[in-house]
């Protein structure tokens, strides 16, 4: 179990983005003949948020929801997973929903129902004076500046705070296609990108930052986005993860586990590298934990569930297995 958040400690990392309510099947079929779904909640920055504090790092998780009881479940759950949640609640707009499917025995179905939601109302004022200043880290990604100009200034407001007060910028390009175009996130992120001192993706999803470069060369997007004392990431799924970091290229081999769902994998990945950066390891270390972690969140449904704690990671790493969700 995780011991409560230290109130006078404050959060070590901060993230900002919209999390959803979700309504998903329990079974296989198509959503127009199943009679009944569960209610959970996804969105990727508490995804990353619940991740961190399961690996007993102090998070907070900033956003919006509605006056309504989706938006009460969805504070409640991310509260009860030790996360300090700063989440300002809208009386006009209502709580965003996602609802997950699996239409047949190999594949997911995601349905956005998120125009007009609270959180694409954000702006720089629902970011907590002196939160960002305090953490270590500031978490945004590439949905946020996509939900609408409100959320994107909000985002770079977000990372201009963090640049004055010296705080470390980590960016997940996390590309929802059906936001928006990659030449619209290449325009937004890209009057960010000089400030990302940790940055991750697939290798899809770098490429909208790195015009011009082959997706298919992972190595290539590395350099292509390296920059002084940054990190750059690529995720490579069952294949593992590599990273520059001081002129230097890592790479790390996946975890093979029992896949149930993929969704939320990306997250935890990033959780566990960025845990492990907060712990003091090397760039291999890190890789090694958020290859485990993104492993370990495959093994269960759910976008956040499967996020691992650390004795699940020991177990995995060490060949024993373990439920991650059983403790």
């Amino acid at each position: 179990m995780n011991e409560a958040p230290d109130p006078t400690a404050g959060p070590r990392v901060v993230a900002v983005g919209e999390t959803m309510a979700m309504m998903r099947s329990g079974v296989i079929g198509s959503l127009a003949h199943l009679p009944s779904v569960d209610i959970s909640l996804g969105g990727a920055e508490s995804n990353l948020a619940i991740g961190l504090r399961r690996l007993d790092i102090p998070t907070a998780w900033v956003s919006r929801v509605g006056d309504d009881p989706l938006g009460t479940r969805v504070t409640r759950e991310i509260r009860a997973e030790g996360v300090d949640v700063r989440c300002t609640v809208d009386p006009e707009r209502p709580t965003g929903l996602m609802i997950k499917s699996r239409p047949s025995g190999t594949t997911t179905r995601v349905d956005y129902y998120r125009a007009g939601s609270a959180a694409s109302a954000l702006t720089p004022e629902d970011l907590p004076a002196g939160l960002l200043e305090q953490a270590e880290i500031v978490q945004v990604s590439g949905i946020t500046p996509l939900l609408s100009e409100s959320a994107h200034a909000t985002n770079v407001a977000a990372v201009q705070r963090a640049v004055a007060a010296g705080t470390t910028v980590s960016l997940d390009v996390n590309y929802r296609s059906r936001l928006g175009s990659r030449e619209l996130l290449a325009q937004r992120l890209g009057a960010l990108l000089e400030h990302v001192d940790i940055l991750f993706g697939g290798p899809e999803e770098l490429s909208i930052l790195a015009p011009g470069v082959d997706d298919s060369d992972p190595r290539a997007l590395l350099h292509a986005l390296a920059a002084p004392g940054r990190q750059v990431i690529v995720k490579l799924g069952a294949d593992g993860a590599a990273a520059l970091a001081d002129g230097e290229v890592h790479e790390a081999a996946g975890n093979r586990v029992d896949v149930v769902d993929t969704v939320g994998a990306g997250d935890a990945f990033v959780a566990g590298y960025l845990s492990a950066q907060l712990d003091g390891l090397d760039v291999p270390a890190r890789l090694a934990r958020a290859n485990a972690c993104g492993a370990l969140a495959c093994t269960t449904p759910g976008d956040w569930e499967g996020a691992p704690r650390r004795a699940d990671l020991e177990a995995l790493l060490s060949g024993e297995a373990t439920d991650p969700v059983a403790r």
